[in-house]
């Protein structure tokens, strides 16, 4: 049976108390729903659900955590819909061929509004988790080679090429979640990781003491409140470790305030998107990486 694969957002903003979400008109279906699509080749559904967002609604959108996905059965054969919650950046709404109204409203309203009960799940979902305040990616370094076959000083091991490829796309993907701050222990190969991020965003990238495997090592309870130190500056930063170091954080810290985890690993290039209310860590998200 053929799989369909699409994505696509809530999308969602406060002021004055109040929060409202976006849900679209779509003329062809005469239906109410969350703004999705399909995907298109060679993006990652995260790609294809900011770009379904923008396309339908006008706004550019900025991404927080993951909601559950959700597969049904279509006439083409299953279709597999991936979600996020995202906040919107610039944008404004005009009606087209595909979408011909937006509104925004409650979450109540929505779920009076929306046509189909996979939709008011997904809204009884937002509604039932904690507001992030920050997001920490915590990016393993992208591949640098063999250790053994490296003749100097191990600080100094620069990526390989397929770890030059995978900060390249790192560079198309973690913009998304709209970092403000990029930062990185002292190797090589975690500062080429996310060099070309922070030039991209017009930042430097700032070195972690802290967040070295040695480090780490000699004091676990460091690096994790540096961790939640970063949190707690609020927004989104990328930061970039070692696969000796990141396991334990996210274990530890998802242990400390009851967050569900499951099989914690961190494969070289790989990021997790770790939300938080202030301190305290409040969802998990793995991407192992960021290919189609």
């Amino acid at each position: 049976m053929q799989t369909i694969r699409a994505a696509g957002g809530l999308l969602w903003t406060a002021s004055a108390d109040r929060t409202v979400l976006a849900v679209v008109h779509r003329p062809r279906y005469a239906d109410w729903s969350l703004p999705k699509g399909k995907r298109d080749r060679g993006e990652h559904p995260l790609q294809t659900a900011c770009r379904e967002i923008a396309e339908e609604t006008g706004f550019l959108p900025v991404v927080e955590s993951r909601l559950s996905s959700q597969a049904y059965a279509v006439p083409e054969g299953r279709k597999r819909v991936d979600w996020w919650t995202m906040r919107p950046a610039d944008g404004t709404f005009t009606p087209n061929r595909e979408v011909d109204e937006m509104r925004w409203v409650t979450p109540d309203e929505a779920v009076e509004l929306l046509s189909y009960p996979n939709d008011i799940e997904l809204v009884r979902e937002f509604q039932a988790r904690p507001v992030p305040t920050a997001i920490v990616l915590l990016v393993r370094h992208a591949k640098a080679g063999d250790k053994k076959s490296w003749p100097g000083d191990d600080r100094l091991r620069p990526l390989d090429r397929e770890g030059r490829r995978q900060a390249v796309r790192l560079t198309e993907v973690l913009p998304l979640w709209d970092p403000i701050r990029v930062s990185s222990a002292d190797r090589l190969r975690c500062t080429q990781t996310v060099d070309a991020l922070a030039a991209g965003l017009g930042a430097q990238v700032a070195i972690e003491e802290t967040l070295s495997e040695e480090a780490f090592w000699a004091d676990p309870s460091a690096a994790v409140e540096r961790i939640r130190d970063i949190a707690a500056l609020g927004g989104a930063s990328a930061v970039c470790s070692q696969g000796g170091a990141i396991p334990s954080i996210v274990t530890e810290l998802a242990a400390a305030d009851s967050v569900a985890v499951n099989g914690v690993v961190a494969k070289k290039g790989s990021t997790w998107a770790l939300a938080f209310a202030g301190r305290k860590l409040i969802s998990a998200d793995y991407y192992a990486d960021f290919r189609s």
